[in-house]
């Protein structure tokens, strides 16, 4: 990506600063919590299968807890994810939002030059948590509403934007992704409701390496996946299928099968 590229995904990335960042975690964590409650702890998540919405709720508690102690102990180190309590019902949704709130507190009084340890490139760990917190808590409330049935409240299109970079050149750059081809081939991920938001990846047996390029530019794709960013973000991390898939479809199942992130 040439330099007014990256100064453009930049911004953009600047624009969702950590304050917004800080306000998306909260009213998602807060969602999250009230389609959890109303669905009940027994329901199916049909986003996760196999999973329950206690799963989710615990799952999402767990991520919340582990996150705040980063910022909050100054931790240089990773650690383990940590047990997950032995709660259900209200007493569950209980530990959730109590855990819920922690975070957001933890990171709104934050130093913004606090040191510890995080796993992606960002200005500051302090961006970072609070971006990946944010994406975290989206997608998962996406998934406790699925819960209830019928469509989940739509996800704004510039935070969908955000994600589909985090996980395209973040997350998916990392040696663990499991998204690998024999072969040199190359996936193309538009959102057609934006004229910025095009993604290369290209694969191989390495780790996919994604570079963000504007409207009609990058080399020619072997697969497209494209659709409105809000539906294209849900469909990367897994959550429903691709809105529209040319050219090779079996790069598109690739995906689906091989770069599951929970």
């Amino acid at each position: 990506m040439n330099t007014t590229r990256m100064n453009t995904a930049r911004m953009e990335t600047a624009l969702m600063e950590t304050a917004r960042f800080l306000e998306i975690l909260d009213a998602e964590g807060q969602s999250l919590a009230a389609a959890a409650e109303r669905a009940g702890t027994d329901a199916k998540v049909p986003t996760c299968p196999g999973w329950q919405v206690r799963d989710l709720v615990l799952h999402t508690g767990a991520v919340h807890r582990w996150a705040t102690s980063y910022v909050a102990e100054r931790l240089t180190t990773p650690r383990p994810l940590g047990d997950l309590p032995d709660l259900d019902g209200g007493a569950l949704l209980t530990w959730f939002r109590e855990g819920h709130r922690t975070l957001v507190d933890t990171l709104a009084s934050a130093p913004s030059d606090v040191e510890c340890w995080s796993f992606l490139p960002a200005p500051s760990p302090l961006a970072f948590w609070t971006r990946r917190q944010a994406h975290e808590t989206a997608v998962h409330r996406v998934d406790a509403e699925s819960a209830l049935g019928g469509t989940p409240t739509p996800l704004d299109p510039d935070l969908a934007t955000d994600g589909i970079d985090e996980l395209l050149v973040g997350f998916h750059a990392r040696a663990k992704s499991r998204v690998r081809t024999d072969e040199p081939r190359t996936l193309r991920v538009r959102a057609t409701d934006r004229d910025d938001a095009v993604w290369t990846v290209r694969l191989s047996a390495q780790p996919p390496a994604a570079e963000r390029t504007a409207a009609g530019e990058g080399p020619e794709a072997d697969c497209e996946v494209s659709g409105p960013a809000a539906d294209l973000y849900l469909a990367v991390w897994n959550r429903q299928p691709f809105p529209a898939v040319t050219g090779d479809p079996t790069l598109a199942t690739l995906w689906q099968e091989k770069s599951g992130v929970i």
